[in-house]
């Protein structure tokens, strides 16, 4: 049996929607099964934790592309906040089935909701001012075994998917990826020469952090390149449940490949 079937079996015998190991987040059959049972998630915080940062790029008037929606309610928070013209997109045609009925339910006609790879982006070039991730890039490293040099078919995956993510921003459009994976480690893949780019980030969460990266297309200079430049805004210290949640798988697979090193 290959590694992705026993995967498929493991999932399908344990019929919990959260997997025994990271590596099921690798099969897209798990996420077809959670999605048909599960009706809300939120990776890595829900947005009171980081609306201050997503409203300092993120404005009434742009067009907004999130990638790996699942069941999120990313983008209802953001219809919320006045931003309209949202396309969401999934892998799971499961996941976006469900999605599209419960924005026509609570009347958000304007979302557009898309089954579509995030490694090969159905979009055309310069398409959206801000184009946002939560967690989805984050699912590609699951195997990549050591993060300070990960496999070549990890880095391909994230460089395919950064190459798309460039290619439908506009101009002067903004890339925001929040996620568990460190500065040290995203900078060697954001900071590629083929991007025009500068990268910002920061953090949020009280107790453990995770990283907001502001990535802004046309913005690169020649004194920035090598550097990835933290900004100094103030973080909104929450009372926190990391340490039960989901999330933590990420910091497990992480930690454990560290130690062994």
């Amino acid at each position: 049996m290959d590694g992705d079937s026993q995967r498929r079996t493991e999932t399908e015998r344990s019929g919990a929607v959260e997997p025994s190991t990271a590596l099921a987040y690798l099969d897209p059959h798990y996420w077809d099964q959670r999605f048909a049972h599960e009706e809300h998630y939120e990776w890595f915080k829900d947005y009171s934790h980081f609306r201050h940062l997503i409203q300092q790029h993120v404005h009434p008037n742009s067009s907004v592309l999130e990638l790996g929606c699942g069941n999120s309610q990313l983008c209802e928070e953001l219809y919320k906040d006045g931003v309209t013209d949202i396309t969401c997109t999934d892998l799971s045609a499961v996941a976006v089935e469900r999605m599209q009925k419960r924005l026509l339910s609570k009347g958000y006609k304007e979302i557009k909701v898309l089954e579509a790879d995030m490694l090969d982006l159905p979009f055309s070039n310069e398409s959206f001012d801000v184009v946002i991730e939560k967690g989805t890039m984050d699912v590609l490293f699951v195997d990549s075994g050591d993060p300070w040099n990960p496999r070549p078919a990890t880095v391909d995956k994230a460089m395919a998917m950064l190459r798309g993510v460039h290619r439908v921003l506009k101009p002067d459009g903004i890339f925001i990826s929040i996620a568990f994976g460190q500065p040290h480690f995203r900078h060697p893949l954001f900071n590629a020469l083929e991007f025009t780019w500068s990268i910002e980030w920061n953090t949020f969460g009280d107790g453990f952090h995770y990283f907001f990266y502001i990535l802004k297309r046309g913005r690169r200079s020649s004194e920035s390149n090598g550097l990835i430049e933290r900004v100094n805004t103030t973080s909104i210290s929450l009372f926190h449940d990391e340490l039960e949640s989901e999330d933590y798988i990420f910091r497990m697979n992480i930690d454990e490949v560290e130690n062994q090193t």
